[in-house]
């Protein structure tokens, strides 16, 4: 047995995470660590990514690169995907994992299915450089029943008065006209 002295009732419950959903995300690298494969024949370099903005910020998810490894194949896919994130972030030769660190990219985002257990998991397909547009800005799908402009300030003025100013304007560096 273990003495616990714990109170559940001052602890929020664990909740399992959900897979996220295929998309691209705004994320970043947050920890870089080269491990030894299981085999002992090589390294891969583990890296975990965090989603910066959105519903699923905080979330964390992770790429394992097989740099050193005697299958050429998977050495040769590991330097591509370093390749893609090094362009992404702009950091074209770095010295050291930790340069990449902090750097916003967009990772491409799907959901697979294990072999293993058949559970449903998410990986990493690609990596681009973050366009500002891309992220920030929601995309009006089409068909939509909302048009473009119904949010806008001047939507539920009456007819007539649509963006009409009703105080002078003042441009920078010009006197107020006199009244």
């Amino acid at each position: 047995m273990a003495e616990l002295n714990f109170n559940a009732n001052e602890v929020d419950p664990a909740v399992p995470f959900e897979p996220l959903p295929a998309g691209k995300y705004l994320a970043t690298i947050t920890e870089s660590v080269l491990e030894a494969t299981k085999a002992g024949t090589g390294h891969f370099l583990r890296l975990t990514f965090q989603v910066a903005n959105g519903p699923h910020r905080g979330r964390t998810l992770f790429a394992r690169l097989n740099l050193h490894n005697p299958n050429t194949v998977a050495v040769q896919i590991a330097k591509a995907e370093l390749s893609a994130i090094c362009r992404a972030v702009g950091v074209m030769q770095p010295k050291d994992s930790i340069e990449l660190h902090n750097l916003p990219l967009i990772i491409v985002v799907k959901c697979v299915t294990r072999k293993d257990n058949g559970e449903i998991t998410n990986e990493i397909k690609g990596y681009e450089k973050r366009q500002a547009e891309a992220v920030t800005q929601p995309v009006q799908q089409p068909g939509a029943d909302t048009a473009p402009w119904a949010g806008a300030p001047w939507a539920g003025a009456p007819a007539g008065q649509a963006g009409m100013v009703t105080q002078p304007v003042q441009q920078p560096g010009t006197v107020p006209p006199q009244q």
